[in-house]
């Protein structure tokens, strides 16, 4: 998710994926994947916290449903490899547990927002750390556009623009005590009756 903090002044734009909608996602995602990288034999998933582990968990699920393989699912807390280290107050975001050695396999990250590109950086060097990959991937839900790094998404559910003041929810019923996914844009009511970009 990617938030102002300033929920108060916020409104509700358009929902970007229902329950539905996400589910779709994830599965084309996850064809996507394995057509890329002829099989799944050779993937293993990482999730960037805090969403990215419940998401790489679904992707693997639904590899394993229609492939018959299981796809090693691992997680990353790339909180000390930030580049803003030293200049805010940082935080373990979770564990970082990868079940297999990634050297000489393909790694897919997996996030469900990127916009800047920074956590992504910061993901690459710490995946290097766990091993010599043949290849580094990302697969995110919404890309949001914005980047400051030159870095993109290889498997992406919607590219969804947004302006810095906007704010993309992210709410999974793994993560956020939720009774059903959601994934919204909110923005501040200036801009609420504007039409989104598609």
């Amino acid at each position: 998710m990617s938030g102002s903090g300033a929920d108060a002044a916020m409104v509700l734009r358009t929902t970007v994926f229902s329950a539905d909608d996400l589910r779709r996602a994830h599965t084309r995602i996850a064809h996507e994947i394995v057509e890329r990288n002829r099989g799944a034999a050779d993937v293993v998933l990482v999730g960037l916290h805090s969403r990215g582990p419940a998401i790489a968990a679904r992707l693997a699920a639904a590899i394993a449903g229609f492939e018959g393989t299981e796809v090693p699912v691992g997680t990353l807390d790339v909180t000390f490899h930030r580049d803003d280290v030293g200049l805010r107050p940082l935080h373990p975001a979770g564990p970082t547990v990868v079940p297999v050695d990634v050297t000489g396999r393909v790694v897919v990250l997996v996030d469900d927002v990127l916009f800047t590109g920074r956590t992504i950086r910061a993901a690459m060097d710490a995946t290097t750390e766990l091993g010599r990959p043949r290849s580094i991937q990302l697969a995110v839900l919404v890309d949001r556009g914005g980047r400051e790094l030159p870095i993109r998404a290889d498997f992406v559910g919607r590219n969804l623009p947004t302006r810095l003041a906007e704010d993309v929810r992210v709410r999974l019923v793994e993560t956020d005590e939720v009774p059903e996914d959601t994934i919204e844009l909110w923005g501040p009511p200036e801009t609420a009756g504007e039409e989104v970009e598609a």
